[in-house]
């Protein structure tokens, strides 16, 4: 399972999704925030479960609850 994150919100996605028809299409939009950049370089995550509770989910500007990326390199 490969994983990407989207360079505008720091999103920790999976490449490629299951379609309708039950094939495997990869992902070129980000569902957070509509972002087509993504990389496959960052260090150390971040799980954000409540948003508007969380201390580190303010200062990333996190919106949706996820899976971030603190670090993004290249």
């Amino acid at each position: 399972m490969n994983k990407k994150v989207c360079r505008k919100c720091r999103k920790i996605i999976v490449e490629t999704e299951i379609n309708a028809k039950g094939k495997e299409e990869s992902l070129k939009v980000c569902p957070v925030c509509g972002s087509t950049v993504f990389t496959t370089f960052w260090k150390g995550t971040a799980l954000v479960i409540d948003p508007d509770k969380s201390e580190i989910g303010k200062a990333m500007d996190v919106s949706v609850p996820g899976k971030y990326a603190l670090r993004l390199s290249r």
